[in-house]
């Protein structure tokens, strides 16, 4: 039997549901290769893309200087994305909580590779594979740089500028 406050009910956790629904971080699944043209193109855009995991705490420690950058250079052709290493699995239950709970805006794509052999020297041939590690990049001035330790946002800024 519906009621007024049944119905009442029913259209506020509606509501509620559909307003998390659409607050919530959308994470892109791309494969190497999906990644590669993205970031790989003549724009005059510098990516700076951080690869990271939610179990990796230098990762997450470092993940706010991102956010800030991302702010900060928001109206400068400056484009930060992160790159999520955990397992594809992993991104209903564990990815997207934890960037809805930190409130991330950054762009974020979940790399669905398994195997590291596959992807990692098509990053970059200075990579070991260990996380966290960033590549900054503006292909029509032809800078690539590569970092494989955690990073500050005043050296982020330095190496946007």
């Amino acid at each position: 039997m519906f009621t007024k406050k049944n119905i009442r009910n029913y259209f506020f956790t509606a509501f509620v549901l559909t307003n998390a629904m659409l607050n919530a971080q959308q994470v892109a699944v791309y494969k190497i290769d999906n990644l590669l043209k993205r970031i790989h193109n003549t724009s005059d855009t510098t990516y700076v893309v951080n690869f990271w995991a939610t179990w990796c705490k230098p990762c997450v420690a470092e993940l706010p200087e991102f956010e800030k950058l991302h702010i900060d250079y928001k109206s400068k052709k400056v484009k930060v994305i992160l790159v999520s290493m955990d397992f594809k699995e992993e991104l209903t239950p564990r990815v997207k909580p934890f960037l809805q709970k930190n409130k991330y805006s950054c762009e974020v794509i979940l790399l669905d590779e398994i195997n590291g052999n596959d992807f990692i020297n098509k990053i970059s041939e200075q990579w070991s594979g260990a996380i966290p590690a960033t590549l900054i990049t503006k292909n029509n001035k032809m800078l690539f740089e590569f970092y494989e330790k955690k990073l500050t946002y005043d050296f982020l800024v330095e190496r946007v500028k």
